[in-house]
């Protein structure tokens, strides 16, 4: 399985033979990156705004999936939650998570997440093998917080998003505070993509820094 990060909260999620994800594909206007060109079989919302809903940039999908649910599509077992409180609450409190199920590596992806979830969403969330994690704020979880939900879930390995980029336009936190509250370096090697199999998962928790793919 191959996980390509597209900048914000917008991921790219591919296996041999199964179903492609997008997650929370992005209208330029609103967060400044690059135009969107993308395919995919599937598409997931976590909520309603335009740096996360704007599926029109994805192509080919027959499967776009904005809330709670549990699916089987192309081989994927993809499970949606709703985080932060009941449904109809308002935008922050509709915020939808989604667990990706490719041949055994379970991938989580935290959307708009604001608050850390309570035990009963981690005990849904299931074991995590690879968690997709807000880490700057603004609609999403700060920087200590992030940190906070980590430790709680455990995942083997965490992939930070919607934070801070020189070419971004929403006012949210680099990855410096995630790192300094994670105990990290600044320095660090960013890696093109996450290529992951089962017999690869860490027991211990690490931080994978992904480069976004802007063009």
């Amino acid at each position: 399985m191959e996980i390509t990060w597209y900048g914000h909260s917008c991921f790219r999620i591919t296996e041999r033979g199964m179903a492609t994800v997008v997650t929370d594909p992005y209208d330029v206007e609103a967060v400044g990156y690059s135009p969107l060109n993308l395919k995919a079989d599937i598409v997931t919302v976590s909520h309603d705004q335009p740096g996360h809903n704007y599926i029109k940039a994805v192509k080919g999908s027959s499967w776009q999936i904005t809330g709670p649910g549990e699916y089987e599509i192309g081989g994927v077992f993809l499970t949606g939650l709703f985080t932060g409180g009941k449904k109809g609450l308002g935008v922050e409190k509709k915020n939808s998570a989604f667990v990706f199920d490719y041949d055994g590596v379970n991938v989580l992806h935290l959307g708009a997440i604001k608050d850390v979830p309570t035990k009963t969403e981690i005990e849904a969330f299931g074991t995590v093998d690879v968690a997709l994690v807000p880490v700057g704020g603004g609609s999403g979880l700060s920087a200590a917080k992030a940190a906070e939900t980590i430790s709680m879930i455990e995942p083997g390995i965490v992939i930070p998003m919607h934070y801070q980029l020189d070419v971004s336009k929403t006012d949210i936190a680099p990855l410096e505070k995630f790192l300094k509250e994670m105990g990290m370096s600044k320095d660090y090697t960013a890696e093109p993509s996450l290529k992951i199999k089962t017999s690869g998962i860490p027991e211990e928790t690490q931080v994978v820094i992904l480069e976004p793919v802007l063009k």
